[in-house]
């Protein structure tokens, strides 16, 4: 696990991203040699977009196990816009707000998870079921 240090946001870039499709799983190197490791699951669920964050009252985004990034969009030198599969693209994540997820990452991960129990909710993506007449 990192030690990730406190840096001031003009000194904090990103040097390195990079998606693996396969595994759903977007590697970011910070310039300080830290280095994080997200599931698109996670980046999804804590998108930093106005729809997910609801100024303070953030909405449970479930059903997002599968979903993959399809886009990688760069935001001037400070951010990247990821674009999920699932449609959702309105999330600017800036390098502070990457490295803040880095370092709390478990904790945030498990505070879902403990949000899906509490209200009965799901991880799995839901099924699509066709009725034929």
């Amino acid at each position: 696990m990192a030690n990730y240090t406190s840096t001031t946001d003009s000194e904090l870039q990103v040097s390195r991203l990079h998606y693996h499709q396969r595994s759903r799983k977007l590697d970011v190197q910070f310039n300080n040699g830290e280095t994080a490791n997200f599931s698109a699951e996670f980046l999804r669920v804590w998108s930093p977009s106005a729809e997910v964050r609801r100024h303070g009252k953030p909405v449970l985004v479930t059903h997002k196990k599968n979903v993959a990034i399809s886009k990688v969009v760069p935001v001037g030198h400070y951010a990247v816009k990821l674009v999920f599969d699932d449609g959702h693209d309105s999330g600017i994540y800036s390098w502070r707000y990457l490295y803040q997820l880095a370092s709390q990452q478990d904790t945030l991960w498990q505070q879902y998870l403990t949000q899906l129990r509490q209200a009965n909710a799901q991880r799995d993506e839901l099924i699509a079921v066709k009725f034929k007449p």
